[in-house]
């Protein structure tokens, strides 16, 4: 891993994955190949071209495997085999040996907190309380009912006395995180659907087949695994005490996952692999035991500290205005916090967030100064950055108007819930257009033409009506305000220059409400990153950065605004990357 000398981050010996740059397909909207509206492999495969050409190092699949779709794949209920609706094993072996040809490597999803109930182990599980896979799930008996017919717990909402679940647990998704099987008399815990069991991984039954899957694929030639919620598994289900932390972050987290790395991984020296962990309520000190290299747990992590800054105090659904200095706070600290040790994966958009060009910038009369100001921000901080499809174009939200546009189970569970509690459908439409995963979930836009060049069918969810200005072939085909390009530079400037991946990194002006600057340093080497984060003109203060104060027009090493180089004012949105 990296090493420090004289306050200067040293590059010896760093992992490969410390200079790539991953690229997210969700295979449902990235790009259909038989017509019949869902993407696919042969979609994928189609369009390997475009992710060759914009230099990425990595893809990263969201799950294809057989799945009721309940939860668009993250239910999955056989993980040894491909999706029809996505394809068959011999096209993902085809499509795996072309991304390998390409130079890129190909990581899969591991989603192995839950399972479908229609897996075959829960379907053995739930079948008898004496069957021995029954022990791969979380089961309790109902709390006792007192003599008013009253429960002696608490109820879905948290209220006591009012109901019979094991726990007040709420699932991510609304509603109870407790299913009652009737034929065997007790609830069982999901944490998300409740078609999607919690897995025991208590049970080292469990854990071994788990582990066995995962080296199967990595037999195949997989190259690692992005894993889903993986800090939820370590639930101590002896006491499933109230609160968040009975179900993150327990206690057997670090066991497990260098259990499984002794399992999976420690054998393979002879290949490069990469290991995320997506990791919700993560914190700063927790990420740098997870991904210290002498611990043997994880790579990288995914915390989500800076997507819920936005967060209000009911739900996610529940907007608060963007604060720019609290943004700066939280990212500066993570820099702060794994500058000698560990690492952080860069992102602002995934399939579970809105667009971030629409979150964070101006997706409207300043969408490519923002998108490419948003990009050089993120690809500049010190971590492996992570490209969500469409991003590269900048995509925006889906601004979508009815609740029948939505697919999102999170989305439509939520607003269904609200209504009949009462709130105003609009109100809540209107939080959905900004907040809902289906933002992030609408299909690619590779053309102007029918179905955004999607699909010569129709879509599984609908196209954003500005495809016809925002999309693939027309960013591409653009001279001087190309997306593509910049993320290009971009990915290629992290390739090239070890500064970028490896250089100490300082917060300039973190008061400051407009303006995102900071350097990025690597022995003599140093890169002054200015970002103007409004919608306004910004004037620099000289006193920032020595570079300011030079008669001399300083290097600029990317630039989206170019006549404004060497000029001390900032346009909207702009952003200049200088050697100082």
């Amino acid at each position: 891993m990296t090493t420090t000398e004289g306050g200067t981050v040293q590059h010896r010996d760093a992992p490969w994955w410390t200079d790539a740059t991953v690229y997210q397909i969700y295979p449902r909207s990235f790009a259909d190949g038989n017509g019949d509206g869902v993407g696919d492999l042969a979609g994928i495969r189609q369009r390997l071209g475009h992710l060759a050409d914009l230099g990425v190092d990595v893809i990263w699949l969201s799950p294809i495997y057989r799945s009721p779709q309940a939860d668009n794949g993250y239910d999955i209920s056989d993980y040894d085999d491909i999706d029809p609706l996505f394809g068959t094993l011999d096209e993902f072996d085809a499509l795996m040996g072309e991304v390998h040809a390409l130079g890129m490597k190909l990581v899969m999803d591991l989603v192995v907190n839950h399972t479908s109930d229609e897996h075959a182990w829960f379907e053995q599980a739930r079948s008898s309380r004496d069957d021995p896979k029954r022990d791969w799930y979380i089961w309790r008996d109902p709390l006792p009912v007192g003599p008013d017919g009253r429960g002696e717990g608490t109820d879905a909402a948290g209220t006591p006395g009012a109901g019979t679940f094991p726990t007040a647990w709420r699932s991510a998704f609304s509603g109870p995180a407790w299913t009652l099987d009737e034929a065997t008399g007790q609830y069982y815990l999901h944490m998300f659907a409740s078609k999607q069991p919690d897995l025991n991984w208590e049970n080292p039954a469990l854990r071994q087949a788990v582990y066995d899957m995962m080296n199967r694929w990595l037999d195949r030639g997989v190259d690692g695994f992005r894993m889903d919620v993986i800090n939820h598994i370590a639930k101590d289900p002896a006491s499933l005490e109230p609160g968040a932390r009975g179900f993150v972050m327990g206690g057997r987290i670090h066991d497990h996952l260098r259990e499984m790395h002794r399992y999976v991984f420690a054998s393979r020296t002879d290949r490069e692999l990469i290991t995320v962990g997506e990791m919700p309520g993560v914190t700063v000190d927790d990420a740098a035991l997870f991904t210290a290299q002498d611990r043997h747990e994880l790579d990288m992590v995914f915390q989500f500290e800076h997507v819920g800054l936005d967060h209000g105090p009911s739900s996610k659904f529940d907007n608060r205005p963007f604060d720019l200095v609290a943004l700066k706070r939280s990212l500066g600290r993570w820099q702060d916090g794994l500058a000698d040790a560990g690492w952080n994966s860069l992102y602002l958009g995934n399939h579970d967030q809105p667009r971030s060009l629409s979150r964070f910038g101006d997706d409207g009369a300043h969408r490519y100064e923002s998108a490419t100001m948003l990009a050089a921000v993120l690809h500049l901080h010190r971590g492996t950055p992570y490209v969500y499809q469409g991003d590269e174009i900048g995509m925006t939200n889906a601004g979508f108007t009815s609740i029948e546009q939505y697919r999102d189970i999170e989305s439509i569970n939520w607003y269904a819930e609200e209504v009949e509690a009462g709130a105003d459908p609009e109100v809540l439409l209107e939080s959905l257009r900004f907040r809902s995963r289906d933002n992030a979930r609408t299909p690619v836009q590779w053309s102007g033409g029918d179905a955004a060049g999607f699909s010569t069918g129709t879509p599984w969810i609908e196209v954003v009506a500005n495809h016809h200005a925002v999309n693939v072939e027309a960013d591409r085909a653009s001279s001087d305000r190309s997306v593509f390009d910049w993320y290009r530079r971009l990915i290629a400037l992290r390739h090239e220059s070890p500064v970028v991946a490896h250089g100490r990194f300082e917060m300039l002006a973190p008061d400051d409400d407009r303006l995102y600057a900071f350097t990025r340093t690597l022995g003599d080497e140093q890169l002054l990153v200015l970002a103007n984060w409004s919608g306004e003109p910004y004037e620099l203060d000289p006193a920032l950065h020595p570079v300011l104060r030079r008669r001399s027009v300083p290097e600029v090493v990317l630039g989206n605004v170019p006549h404004g180089i060497g000029s001390l004012t900032l346009a909207p949105w702009e952003v200049r990357v200088l050697r100082a």
